[in-house]
């Protein structure tokens, strides 16, 4: 049975459908224009954009690794179709050199494929920092209204009251936006780091399947 072609995408292309459709249910119960209207800081703005960003890159890379582990899997079913590009050139790398530069070679492919995923990784810390920046703003702007009141009167404190919570909202939507952001973008690019470990196994026993004849 012939390999699927862009198994990777198209286990990429279905997460991002879910999450998408995550985000139509947030928009139809007006959850999304609730958070962007109680947030001040426009910190979950900020937010949303580097998750877009971030998917938009994680969806690249996970386009380009498929083609990449297409062509491995199309050269292990037929060895005479040696696959192009740069699983080509280090296949034929392997090939030409001694087993102890192979496994160097090999930690070296599989760090410079991991390495395409140092933008996803950051933008996943980035976005944890921002909701726990927004949670700071919140508390300030929580606390602002209460060291300006000269009184507290009833008038006085309904108002404080009203101020002291939208700091609150400010706190608590940008946190659950960095929170949500973070854990998502996280798992995205945890396929990733999957699929790179699984090419680096399959290049590690093509390296043994052609040594052990000689030994």
């Amino acid at each position: 049975m012939p390999p699927i072609a862009h198994v990777l995408f198209l286990r990429a292309l279905i997460i991002l459908g879910l999450i998408v459709f995550g985000f139509v249910l947030a928009i139809q119960y007006g959850f999304l224009d609730q958070l962007l209207a109680a947030d001040r800081s426009y910190l979950a703005s900020a937010i949303l954009a580097a998750y877009a960003l971030g998917t938009a890159h994680w969806l690249w890379i996970a386009w380009q690794l498929s083609l990449e582990s297409g062509q491995l899997a199309r050269y292990d079913a037929d060895r005479a179709a040696v696959p192009s590009g740069l699983v080509g050139e280090l296949l034929r790398k392997l090939d030409a050199l001694r087993d102890d530069s192979q496994a160097a070679l090999l930690e070296a492919y599989g760090d410079t494929l991991s390495n395409r995923h140092a933008l996803g990784h950051f933008l996943s810390d980035v976005l944890l920092r921002l909701g726990l920046l927004g949670t700071i703003v919140g508390f300030i702007l929580m606390l602002i209204p209460v060291a300006e009141a000269q009184q507290f009167d009833s008038a006085v404190m309904q108002r404080l009251l009203v101020a002291m919570s939208g700091g609150m909202a400010v706190a608590l939507y940008t946190t659950l936006a960095g929170l949500i952001g973070s854990t998502l973008l996280r798992m995205q690019y945890h396929l990733l780091d999957s699929a790179v470990a699984d090419m680096t196994t399959r290049l590690a026993m093509h390296i043994h399947s052609n040594a052990s004849p000689q030994r």
